[in-house]
């Protein structure tokens, strides 16, 4: 989802400002950077102004959070136009460019690095080996040429001394396989007007004690002349991340010692004072130095630094310099030497990271991302040379610019058949032609002057420009302007650019474009045994009488590059990165507002926005514009019916009343006026809140319904699964208790199955009519009525007495009757015959139980008595009068028994009128028999009948 910036931070996009004025521009443009907004878009540029702190905003995660997006999806940011930049590569098959703009210290270089870094990031998501060694040689060559080609000024601690172009190539699947780096007018001058290359102070302080000796080098930095000039020396040591760049990129060990041999002959070049018509160096220890660091004989250094070797005609004659020749050779030297040292290292990493056997035909085609981090434009106290071509370098680039943005525009209009609107807008066409006209521009007058035979002055130069340029809009001198008195006579000369007026000094103009060199010690360098060294000089294996063609100046071949790189970008889609400076003191507070306005005015940011505004603000493809507004309308939402998405759109802003301040294109929506564009946002954060309210509802509802049926789903497959578990269980029941009837025991030995956990009372239940129910009555239906009885009187024995006595008699068959089955016949006869006349007296049917006891009285006295129970009375009898009935109780007035727990076998029979008789059991035999058991047993049985 598409996340944008609050208000409070002022307008993402310039374009959308209500008054396109400077005023508006700038004040937008201080809340943004006031509130830690550093990025601010154009349309499709982005301006960045340098935050002079450290910013958490370059990590995976916000990598990540910009990859694959388009450039409104997401807060201005660097990624995305470097995401931006790499999805029109990939996708359209087409190759692109970022143009890095700015002066120096506004953060082109960091910039430069962040997008390298993003582009490295999200390619090779295989992790192919050879993808990640080329992406990190081209990461590291950053690291190397900053090394060599940046230096501190009074602006900027690290500011680039050379402009660079670098071409990053991509096979057909995005990923790099290699690169090219170009680059244009390194500061030649560096090493002896600021603090040398950054290298060449790391050498003197960050490098081994062993490395500096063998290069005669003193750690103190301050010993050379070079590196003094600027002030004091705060640059941290970066000696050993460059050593291993270098060792990452593939230069041998040998190649680096000798970059370090030849960094150490031009710090000491600077200890040599040559003094005219002495053959004699003042230094002369150093002499040795340098003739061992450069590989060559002292003899011949010597006298190339002392002498220049003549040719005329046939003869060769050997002139002394003088002092001003000595010391201009010596500076030449070392500025040459800087320069094919660097010139070396570029052309060593492009022989490294270059694409190699690449063939179209089997591999695609071969995309192309350039970025070119170059130097900004430059006003300095003292403006010489390398500020002319610097100057004339973004000139033409600002020329592009404009040209490539009201390009785009006029085509986007063209194709989708919107009238175009003439914009008026700061055209430097005519400053280009000043500097570069063939014979009428700067370059081809100073070159005429350099090709002049005799001695030629700078003065001369300046005269040579007030006579052809008198009439010029945007040149002036002191002749041509007598009344500027910031202008010196034959030393200054002003150009209007269109990022302001420029003073520019003559003074130095001649020398710097011929670049003269004495054949001397391109002889001497090409003489060396050192084969890296020798490589850097082919000129120098050329005879002194041999006539050459004059080589071309300075300024020449960098108004050739400058076309030749304008060409390149021309041939790319070119995507921009403005960078501003906000204020002088590197803080990160301060916003100086004339210093970002002067800035402002020569990038032509300004009249950037007016081009891209045209009339429109804000154009959108339909299908996106749709994606994004679509909910505004009840007809596009959620989706339309309509006949296509242009009708949509229209349908959409008709609806809104906005038809009056919009165009529609063939593919696109044109907004006129920023005012609409936040009113539909305003409209369309309305109703997200809206649609996030009902789409909570839905989603809660869904949420419910989905618990619901996982819940009754679940219901379902417990109910299916114990049903199933039952079934089962009853099954497996069913299989092993199926032949019961037919085994000896009944079944009695079978083994029962676990029950699930819901059939486990059913399992007893089941248990209980098997075994007490239908086992039981299985057994007990071959058993005659008296057994029958007798098993029926012992359960209810066993029920009641169980666990109160040890003995119940359950072992041994009940006889009950034991007056008649254990008496001696006499007594047995007696006892039959007072039973039978009971029988016939009180009508009972049978005898339950019968057996002598010993009666205890209320008086604690003993007798012997017998005890008769039938089905009707109880009968206390006397046994020594012939068991003559002494009581008789009925059976339905006895209310309980109680019996003893131990061998006493006391028996109580409790009765209605609490006359109860207590009884033991008593005359058993064997003796010591329980009959208990049995008397209870047989009551029960007989009251549960």
């Amino acid at each position: 989802m598409a996340e944008h910036e609050s208000l409070e931070f002022g307008k993402a996009d310039f374009v959308l400002l209500d008054d396109v004025s400077m005023d508006e521009f700038m004040e937008n443009l201080r809340i943004r950077f006031e509130k830690g907004r550093i990025y601010t878009y154009i349309g499709e540029v982005v301006v960045s102004v340098n935050p002079y702190r450290a910013m958490n905003i370059y990590g995976r995660d916000t990598i990540e959070q910009y990859k694959g997006r388009e450039l409104y999806e997401r807060p201005p940011h660097l990624f995305a136009i470097a995401d931006a930049a790499y999805k029109a590569m990939k996708r359209r098959n087409k190759d692109t460019c970022i143009v890095i703009s700015g002066e120096s210290g506004a953060g082109k270089t960091e910039a430069s690095k962040y997008i390298m870094q993003y582009i490295a990031a999200i390619t090779n998501p295989h992790q192919r080996a050879e993808v990640e060694r080329v992406k990190n040689m081209l990461l590291k060559s950053n690291c190397v040429l900053e090394a060599f080609g940046n230096a501190k000024t009074n602006r900027n601690d690290n500011s680039s001394r050379f402009g660079k172009y670098m071409d990053i190539n991509f096979d057909f699947k995005g990923d790099p396989i290699g690169g090219h780096i170009s680059n244009y007018l390194l500061e030649k001058s560096c090493p002896l007007t600021l603090l040398s290359s950054f290298l060449s102070f790391q050498l003197v302080k960050g490098g081994p004690e062993s490395l500096l000796r063998s290069l005669h080098i003193q750690k103190d930095p301050a010993a050379y002349n070079y590196i003094k000039v600027g002030g004091q020396l705060k640059v941290t040591s970066t000696h050993p991340t460059v050593a291993d760049a270098m060792k990452v990129i593939g230069f041998t060990g040998e190649e680096v010692h000798t970059v370090y041999k030849i960094l150490a002959t031009i710090l000491h070049l600077v200890g040599l004072r040559i003094w005219f018509y002495v053959t004699l160096i003042e230094n002369g220890n150093l002499v040795p130095v340098l003739a061992e660091l450069l590989a060559t004989k002292q003899e011949s250094v010597e006298k190339a630094l002392l002498y220049r070797t003549v040719a005329t005609g046939r003869d060769v004659i050997d002139k002394q310099h003088t002092p001003q020749e000595a010391s201009y050779g010596r500076d030449a030297l070392a500025k040459a030497i800087y320069d094919r040292l660097f010139c070396w290292i570029v052309g060593c990493i492009n022989d490294i990271i270059e694409v190699k056997n690449y063939d179209a035909r089997i591999h695609g085609k071969n995309t192309v991302i350039g970025v070119l981090d170059i130097y900004g434009f430059e006003i300095f106290q003292n403006n010489s040379f390398e500020q002319f071509c610097i100057n004339y370098c973004n000139e033409k680039l600002q020329q592009l610019f404009i040209q490539l943005v009201l390009k785009q525009e006029q085509e986007e209009y063209q194709r989708e058949g919107i009238p175009w609107k003439h914009i008026d807008y700061f055209n430097n066409q005519i400053i280009v032609d000043l500097v570069e006209q063939q014979h009428k521009g700067i370059f081809s007058i100073l070159d005429e002057a350099c090709m002049n035979v005799g001695k030629v002055t700078d003065e001369l130069f300046l005269q040579a420009l007030n006579s052809k340029l008198a009439k010029h809009a945007h040149y002036t001198s002191r002749k041509l302007s007598p009344t500027e008195k910031c202008l010196e006579f034959d030393r200054d000369f002003r150009i209007r650019h269109y990022a302001g007026d420029v003073t520019y000094s003559v003074v130095g103009f001649i020398d710097k474009n011929k670049d003269t060199l004495f054949q001397d010690f391109k002889r001497l360098l090409y003489n060396s045994s050192n084969p890296v060294l020798k490589a850097m000089w082919p000129e120098g294996k050329l005879s002194i009488t041999e006539v050459t063609k004059r080589p071309l100046t300075a300024g020449t071949l960098f108004k050739t590059s400058m076309i030749s790189l304008v060409e390149n970008l021309a041939s790319k889609e070119p995507y921009y990165v403005r960078c501003i400076k906000p204020n002088d003191v590197k803080s990160p507070l301060l916003f100086e507002q004339e210093r970002c306005r002067h800035q402002v005015e020569y990038l032509g940011l300004l009249e950037n926005v007016r081009v891209r505004r045209a009339g429109f603000a804000y154009r959108q493809t339909y299908p996106r514009f749709l994606q994004r507004y679509k909910m505004i309308s009840q007809f596009t939402w959620p989706n339309h019916d309509l006949p296509s998405d242009r009708e949509a759109v229209k349908r959409l802003l008709q609806g809104c009343g906005f038809e009056h301040d919009v165009a529609y294109g063939k593919t696109k929506v044109f907004i006129r006026t920023p005012r609409t564009l936040f009113t539909l946002e305003e409209q369309r954060a309305e109703m997200v809140k809206r649609i996030v309210l009902f789409l909570q509802k839905v989603w809660r509802g869904a949420l419910a319904r989905m618990r619901y049926r996982r819940m009754r789903a679940a219901l379902i497959i417990i109910r299916v699964y114990r049903r199933y578990k039952v079934k089962s269980y009853i099954r497996e029941v069913n299989r092993r208790f199926k032949n019961v009837r037919t085994m000896k025991d009944h079944g009695k030995h079978v083994k029962w199955p676990m029950p699930p956990k819901v059939l486990r009372r059913f399992e007893e239940a089941l248990w209980n009519l098997f075994c007490v129910e239908w086992w039981a009555w299985t057994l007990i239906r071959s058993l005659s009525p008296e057994d029958v009885l007798q098993v029926r009187a012992k359960v209810a024995a066993l029920e009641s007495l169980k666990g109160h006595r040890a003995d119940l008699g359950l072992q041994r068959a009940w006889e009950g009757n034991y007056m008649v089955s254990e008496g001696n016949p006499e007594t047995a006869s007696s006892f039959t015959l007072v039973s039978s006349d009971l029988q016939r007296k009180d009508k009972f049917m049978r005898v339950l139980f019968s057996s002598n006891v010993r009666k205890i009285n209320r008086f604690h006295k003993c007798e012997d008595r017998a005890v008769l129970i039938t089905d009707r009375h109880l009968y206390k009898m006397d046994p020594l009068k012939q068991y003559r009935p002494m009581k008789s109780i009925p059976l339905y007035n006895v209310t309980g028994v109680s019996v003893s727990p131990g061998k006493d076998q006391l028996v109580v029979f409790h009765t209605k009128d609490s006359r109860d008789l207590i009884v033991c059991l008593q005359g058993m035999v064997p003796a010591g028999e329980s009959r208990v058991g049995e008397l209870v047993g047989a009551l029960l049985s007989h009251f549960k009948r």
